[in-house]
């Protein structure tokens, strides 16, 4: 049974596919007797059918060398183009990750979308956003990895514009899908042009190619720097990390989604791609300094956000700058845990606050307070995420930076400094807003804030006892680092960075420090409240651009395009005036105009013929006359 069940991993995409093809009639209200709740019990279903499907799996996998799966797609004039699917115990772990988020995900929603509207559509994007996910996973082939990518850029659009009819919602679905698309672009432009160097989109083959490639530094430096600019839109970096901030308007469960396991789609990607990028040192360049600009930057503009969603949007790309460090020093095996750990964790800070937002009246965190007491059980969930995400051992997060700021400290030390930093960032922002939310007296906008109902705090407390067991499970599968081996002087630099981020920011936060805090230069608290300016510059530049070259565009249009056509209306009609009138009725008037249309034609035509001798008689007679 249980090898039946790896043999038939590659169908665990289906089970999603078909629980949001089964809600799609409840979805516009075809099916109404029964209201939309069926087609959120069906996902329910199959996503737990997916989730035992790949858990089995999982264990007969481990350990074991990858399988290949090949569907014949398509193959004319020397291209083929197969469906490569790849079954590892790597492939197969994310698809129970995936699978069991996503099905803690739809239970939270069962308490959140309680009274929505929208209940059927929801869930239906919810499959197709599973599903895609899970294809990407086992997708071994780098075109068919782009297609998915695609669909789950459309999933982002169709998921964050769920609630339609609020312009808030309606630019921020517009502005996430075409922020992300600008990236998807330059993806496809990437992989168009790796099939002539490679002459493979197959990964496996890509990374045995890339050991003896042996191609012009300039041409690969333009090739991946064009691929990774894809990941970038997907993992939210500097400069195309907005679309994750204006996502936040979506509903919070697909929120839970989106920053544990939507935005390492461009990750898992961007590691698959790791042979292929390292080629260039450009790229690799080029991977650090995006990743730095962005961990750094959005550490702090996080720590200046007054808004619930947004703090923990901004330390999603933090993380996943981490991880684009990681890909560039060639750490792919620390990128795969850094990926792991910051999904426990992000998922659990997602609901941890989702509830709050659920039945408060505010996203403001300066107008909460006081939830200790009225919302225990979120708040012990929100310390374990915030521990799960930092430096602090035992849990997930800090093997995961320890592995990495081990790898750097003697090659690249001053990069262990920007790992410490975007540690000690995360630690203050994080605790800033727990004691914001949880910590001091109840405001008036909390006062009445009890916990959430069962369906909400099932899943969290599950997903919490998960993030407290992960390091044993780690332990368990021998992928943690041994303690010994580790460097003990960055074990102490992590530790000690954590420590100091929560504690500083605990005093001031938690203590009768007068709010809220601000730094003491008004510019600079404006420059990370207002992300940068970036969205200013956005405006000044690309948005300016893009709009004078429209009305350009516009006037060319409608002077010169709509002129000439204008022109000749004009002229056919006055044609018609004038004939309308001058016309006697006599057959040889009509005659005459013909034969004359006809020499002027003929006239035309043989031009190049009799026209050059006319000139050379012409400039004859005019030679004699002059002599």
């Amino acid at each position: 049974m249980a090898q039946f069940l790896v043999e038939t991993v590659w169908l665990v995409p289906c089970y999603a596919l078909i629980g949001g093809l089964l809600a799609v009639p409840w979805s516009p209200g075809i099916i109404r007797k029964t209201g939309p709740r069926p087609a959120g019990y069906v996902n329910l279903v199959m996503t737990f059918l997916a989730f035992v499907h790949s858990g089995i799996a999982l264990q007969t996998t481990w350990n074991q060398p990858p399988q290949n799966v090949f569907i014949p797609w398509l193959s004319t004039a020397g291209l083929d183009l197969t469906i490569a699917l790849e079954i590892s115990s790597v492939s197969v772990g994310a698809l129970v990750v995936i699978t069991g988020l996503n099905l803690l995900a739809q239970i939270y929603a069962i308490g959140y979308m309680e009274m929505d509207w929208g209940w059927g559509r929801f869930y239906s994007l919810l499959g197709l956003f599973e599903a895609g996910l899970c294809a990407l996973v086992l997708c071994n082939n780098l075109f068919f990895s782009y297609v998915i990518l695609e669909v789950l850029t459309l999933g982002t659009y169709l998921l964050v514009g769920l609630w339609f009819s609020q312009p808030l919602v309606v630019s921020g679905a517009r502005d996430a899908f075409l922020t992300k698309r600008v990236g998807d672009l330059f993806l496809l432009m990437g992989v168009l042009a790796l099939w002539p160097l490679a002459g493979t989109w197959n990964y496996t083959e890509l990374a045995q190619w890339a050991a003896t490639a042996n191609v012009n530094p300039t041409t690969m430096g333009l090739v991946g720097l064009a691929l990774i600019a894809g990941p970038m839109g997907k993992c939210a970096q500097f400069p195309l990390h907005l679309w994750l901030d204006e996502a936040m308007e979506g509903p919070v469960p697909s929120t839970i989604l989106r920053n544990s396991v939507v935005v390492a789609s461009g990750a898992w990607v961007l590691i698959k791609l790791q042979p292929v990028l390292t080629i260039s040192p450009i790229v690799s360049s080029a991977m650090v300094g995006i990743g730095v600009v962005t961990a750094l930057g959005a550490s702090l503009i996080a720590i200046a956000q007054i808004d619930l969603k947004r703090c923990q949007s901004y330390s999603v790309s933090a993380y996943m700058g981490l991880v684009f460090i990681a890909v560039g020093v060639q750490q792919s095996e620390t990128a795969l845990l850094l990926v792991l750990t910051h999904a426990i964790s992000a998922a659990l800070l997602v609901m941890s606050t989702g509830g709050i937002i659920w039945n408060s009246i505010t996203q403001d965190v300066t107008q909460l307070g006081g939830l200790w007491t009225r919302r225990p059980i979120s708040a012990i969930a929100f310390i374990v995420g915030t521990l799960g995400l930092i430096g602090f051992p035992p849990l997930g997060s800090f093997w995961a930076l320890m592995e990495l700021a081990d790898g750097l400290w003697e090659t690249q030390p001053w990069l262990v400094g920007v790992v410490v930093a975007v540690n000690t960032l995360t630690a203050v922002s994080l605790t800033r807003e727990f004691g914001l939310i949880f910590g001091g007296k109840a405001t008036q906008m909390s006062q009445r804030s009890p916990e959430a109902h069962w369906p909400m705090i099932l899943p969290m407390i599950i997903l919490l006892g998960v993030s407290l067991h992960l390091p044993l499970v780690l332990q368990s599968l021998s992928i943690l680092p041994d303690w010994t081996s580790l460097n003990k002087d960055v074990a102490l630099l992590l530790i000690s960075s954590s420590i100091f981020g929560c504690s500083i920011t605990g005093m001031i936060y938690l203590g009768n420090i007068p709010k809220p805090i601000r730094l003491p230069w008004q510019g600079l608290q404006d420059l990370f409240a207002y992300d940068f300016y970036t969205p200013k510059l956005y405006r000044m530049t690309i948005i300016f651009s893009v709009a004078k070259i429209s009305q350009l565009a516009d006037m060319i249009d409608r002077f010169v395009v709509d002129g000439i056509v204008n022109l000749v209306g004009l002229f056919s009609l006055l044609g018609g005036e004038s004939l309308k009138y001058s016309t006697s009725g006599q057959t040889q008037f009509y005659a005459f105009t013909v034969l004359l249309g006809v020499g002027v034609l003929g006239m035309w035509v043989t031009w190049p013929f009799w026209g050059v001798q006319f000139l050379n008689v012409i400039f004859q007679i005019s030679t004699v006359g002059y002599q």
